[in-house]
């Protein structure tokens, strides 16, 4: 595992506090081959479904270099969480995750994304992403880091991704892996009830509202497609609480390890997950 921090030059590719693209790619370019255009194509999908770049982007690129405290904090965070983290995941599941974090700006792809990028699984961390959803404290990098090597692991010694024939099996498969990174940030935490989102409550009502979450997912999955979703994202909500899905996902997780080992869920078919969210979502709290 690697850790890279390439946030030392930020202010090198911004005018009079204003970010520059031109800048940013030269950046890009000169630290890591083939990351300008997995940002670039990422941020011309979005643009494509009607983000603006100078309404939607820019204001939150340039707030990165008139936020130095947070972006003190985050990187101090950062260091934190990552020393002798190495240990702490084989000290639990007995392996390496073999992959780079890299801390870096991107072009708002998001916070934590866990990628392939030249023959190597990498976890990017958006410092612009991160700062503006204020997870600069040690708990929510904490959180961060870890559920973003819980899909590195899955990735490495499971199945982490498929073609489905069907969105409704896309998006089952999607609660599917968010549980298992949420339960692996669990497990390497220490804490079988952690989740890094309960903020206001967050944790009580999803707990208090576990029936309901575990039916109407599955309800939706006949119309649900990615634009309509409310599970997953800070943009989308679920009767007023946004991202319930990590929390219905660590919980089928949970369940499943009454029967089976960590390891051996990781590997499951999209055909087994559905029977057994079926037994899952028929069981009561």
């Amino acid at each position: 595992m690697r850790i890279i921090d390439l946030t030392n030059n930020l202010f090198e590719f911004f005018d009079d506090n204003r970010f520059n693209i031109e800048r940013w790619k030269n950046y890009i370019d000169s630290n890591i081959l083939n990351l300008k255009e997995l940002c670039l194509k990422d941020m011309e999908e979005s643009l494509e479904k009607g983000f603006s770049f100078n309404d939607d982007y820019l204001p939150i690129l340039s707030s990165v270099i008139n936020n130095k405290d947070k972006l003190n904090k985050l990187k101090e965070s950062f260091y934190n969480v990552t020393n002798n983290l190495d240990e702490r995941i084989i000290k639990r599941f007995n392996r390496s995750i073999d992959c780079d974090i890299i801390l870096y700006l991107g072009l708002l792809n998001g916070a934590g994304w866990v990628t392939e990028l030249n023959n190597k699984t990498v976890i990017l961390l958006g410092i612009e992403k991160i700062i503006e959803l204020n997870w600069c404290d040690i708990d929510s990098m904490n959180g961060l880091i870890i559920h973003e090597l819980g899909h590195a692991y899955h990735m490495e010694f499971g199945i982490l991704r498929k073609d489905f024939k069907n969105i409704s099996d896309e998006l089952l498969y999607e609660l599917y892996e968010e549980g298992i990174a949420m339960v692996f940030e669990q497990e390497v935490i220490g804490d079988p009830n952690y989740f890094h989102q309960n903020d206001n409550e967050w944790k009580m009502w999803c707990s208090n509202n576990l029936n309901l979450l575990k039916t109407s997912f599955y309800n939706d999955l006949s119309t649900m497609n990615h634009d309509n979703q409310r599970y997953f994202g800070d943009w989308v909500y679920f009767n007023g609480h946004n991202d319930t899905g990590y929390f219905l996902g660590a919980k089928f997780i949970r369940y499943l390890l009454n029967s089976d080992s960590f390891n051996s869920i990781i590997t499951y078919d999209i055909d087994k997950i559905r029977d057994e969210y079926i037994l899952f979502m028929n069981k009561n709290n």
